[in-house]
């Protein structure tokens, strides 16, 4: 098992590819990312909100000195004169060096501190546009705040005329780096409230559930073949909860599978077991049978090459399932056979074993020849006329019909096999899962291999299996078997083709491409 944390009770794989703790990166993770990037993109939203703002107020502050000096204008226009008490709060008030009035006609001055200096700059406040505003509002901002500043614009008292102020560019200058400090902090206020908003909205949303999902793949990998950790998703309307019902379906399927791969290798070992013993015992049953070729009665002379051949093949079958316990089948070892001859031998096996009143009936073209293996395909019919046989056995009333038909057709492109029986067919329900490894379809108790193992090595000679529907009663199963590249398959001449014929099996007699 996997270390479990003792804080968050979150087991962590100790494979090499181990998930990092996700308190350790708080910060460095999704959460800390997601809350960076909002402070950064509410912070330069409000860049390009000072931008305009800074402009605007360099703006308004100039307007304003204008309207003050327009107030001292209006009293010049009045008495022609400016007491010297009113021209110091006046020259206070604005900052300014310097403050006239010019009508058009004339100019006059309202008030003067001294001499103006240098004039550094000159500004219209009656032709000012926005791009130029912000152009300088920067200009005045990134300079020393060195010299003095030359305000032009209209009286804003209604005497007409143009009000004129020098004043140090410095005093604006201070103003608006007091103007930019309120911003500042006024925006980190914004973007923490608004960061801080976003982050709790993002990760209850999306952050949590993630973390959720990545907790529940973590456990489900420590104990995949537990159903109990399959994580159960919640009602969410969203993508989040469409991974949610997907993860959930993965991991049940994954848990499924695992059993069955589980109850697979069970099976192997099992088959291991008895693999060893029975090899023995059909060992010691050959020496038997061999003693009963000196026996001079024609019946057990005729019956006994048949047995022999039948341990002998049962000696090979029980290496062969072990094989396929463990996905392994031998190779393939393609020959040019006679399918005749293969046919003739299934049905001789069942009519050795006396299969109650099954009968067998074969059209078989008479010499056809078929490149395959021999000893797998003879597997191949065994078990399919074995599935029909238990089928055809389990109901034991007397007037039902009781037949297996193999039939053939060869060509030059491949052979075509067909074995049907007259049972009651295959269940809807399970016809999808009919050449899956543990899903019987004949008697009850059945292992469920019969049709899996002839699927695989149907499927390796290149071929294809399949179930046919019929019309009359009863399973059909074809199989298509191509020809390879150095021999197809063979058709035999008109003239040698085998004559249907029904025998019961057991008489021992076998007729052209019958046998029972």
């Amino acid at each position: 098992m996997s270390p479990q944390d003792p804080e968050t009770g979150d087991r962590h794989s100790s494979s090499g590819t181990a998930a990092t703790d996700p308190g350790r990166r708080r910060w460095g993770g999704l959460s800390g990312k997601l809350l960076l990037l909002t402070v950064v993109f509410v912070m330069l939203s409000e860049v390009l909100i000072f931008v305009p703002s800074i402009a605007n107020f360099r703006n308004t502050w100039l307007i304003d000195k204008l309207t003050i000096s327009g107030v001292a204008a209006s009293i010049l226009v009045e008495t022609d004169m400016v007491a010297p008490g009113v021209q110091a709060e006046l020259l206070r008030t604005t900052g300014a060096v310097a403050i006239a009035l010019d009508d058009g006609t004339r100019r006059r001055l309202i008030a003067m501190s001294g001499p103006p200096g240098t004039v550094a700059r000159t500004v219209d406040m009656g032709e000012a546009d926005p791009f130029t505003s912000i152009v300088e509002s920067f200009q005045i901002l990134l300079n020393g705040g060195e010299g003095n500043l030359r305000v032009v614009g209209p009286s804003q008292m209604g005497l007409g005329g143009r009000v004129d102020i020098v004043m140090p560019q410095a005093l604006l200058r201070d103003a608006m780096l007091a103007f930019s400090v309120r911003i500042l902090a006024l925006s980190a206020v914004i973007s923490a409230i608004t960061a801080t908003l976003v982050y709790l909205s993002l990760r209850w949303l999306f952050v949590r559930p993630m973390q959720k999902l990545t907790r529940s793949m973590a456990r489900f990998q420590d104990s995949p073949d537990d159903r109990s950790l399959v994580i159960v998703p919640s009602r969410r309307n969203d993508e989040i909860g469409d991974a949610q019902v997907r993860l959930a379906d993965m991991q049940t399927t994954l848990a499924v599978t695992l059993q069955q791969q589980r109850r697979l290798a069970d099976l192997g070992l099992a088959v291991s077991k008895i693999n060893h013993d029975l090899r023995n015992i059909l060992a010691s049953a050959q020496l038997f049978s061999e003693r009963l070729e000196h026996v001079a009665d024609p019946t057990v002379q005729r019956l006994v090459p048949k047995i022999i051949a039948t341990l002998d093949r049962a000696v090979s079958y029980t290496q062969s399932v072990l094989a396929y316990g463990s996905a392994r089948e031998a190779p393939l070892k393609r020959r040019l056979v006679r399918l005749d001859m293969i046919v003739a031998d299934v049905v001789d096996v069942f009519g050795l074993a006396g299969q109650g009143g099954v009968e067998f009936e074969t059209h078989v073209p008479e010499g056809a020849e078929i490149d395959a293996d021999p000893e797998q395909l003879f597997r191949v019919l065994m078990n399919l006329c074995r599935n029909a046989v238990q089928v055809l056995e389990a109901n034991g009333d007397a007037a039902l019909v009781r037949r297996v038909t193999i039939e053939a057709d060869c060509a030059a492109g491949g052979a075509t096999i067909r074995v049907r029986d007259t049972g009651p067919g295959i269940p809807p329900a399970i016809r999808d899962k009919l050449f899956t490894p543990f899903q019987s379809v004949a008697k009850s108790g059945g292992t469920g291999l019969g049709l899996a193992i002839a699927a695989e090595l149907v499927r390796a000679h290149g071929g294809s299996i399949r179930l046919v529907e019929a019309e009359a009663p009863g399973a059909v199963f074809e199989i298509r078997l191509p020809a390879s590249g150095r021999a197809g398959a063979r058709a035999a001449p008109a003239s040698g083709r085998a004559d249907s014929a029904t025998a019961a099996p057991g008489s021992g007699r076998q007729e052209r491409g019958t046998a029972s």
